[in-house]
């Protein structure tokens, strides 16, 4: 996030019209607008006020991977000799399908990725290649067993 960007102070009603997408961004403006006991033009307007400040950036289908073959979740640290291909592993990244999230970091490696594959097999596959990128002097990775709390928001909306 830019630090210098102005905080926008959000009320009650945004608050809670937030709250609401949360936990089901596919809930109809009509169910928000009686929820909230505002009219639907007015719900509607302030929904997309939230979207054009960027405060809403989108709307996500979350598929279950179990359920489409793909069984393995893990986290992967890269542990890079330089920062001379820093940018190189970002596009590599986002070249990868199995690559889910990835972040650069502080501590001990330069990036943390969220990987899914199908199995250990295309998860060793995976990390050689990972481990071929430039600059990457080694891995560390853990096998995710299971999420005990899923991520929705990076933000806690207070009602």
């Amino acid at each position: 996030m830019n630090t210098k960007e102005k905080k926008i102070i959000l009320d009650s009603v945004d608050k809670k019209i937030i709250s609401i997408l949360k936990n089901n961004a596919r809930n109809s403006v009509s169910n928000i607008a009686e929820e909230i006991n505002l009219s639907i033009p007015a719900t509607s307007d302030r929904i997309k006020k939230m979207e054009d400040m960027d405060i809403i950036v989108g709307y996500k289908t979350v598929v279950n991977p179990q359920k489409v073959g793909l069984d393995i979740l893990a986290l992967i640290t890269i542990i890079s000799e330089s920062s001379a291909d820093y940018g190189k592993i970002i596009t590599y990244a986002n070249q990868t399908d199995e690559i889910v999230e990835c972040f650069a970091t502080t501590g001990r490696g330069s990036h943390i990725l969220i990987v899914q594959t199908k199995d250990s097999q295309s998860l060793e596959q995976l990390l050689r290649t990972i481990q071929s990128w430039p600059n990457v002097m080694r891995t560390e990775t853990q096998i995710i067993l299971s999420a005990n709390k899923e991520f929705k928001s990076p933000i806690n909306i207070k009602k």
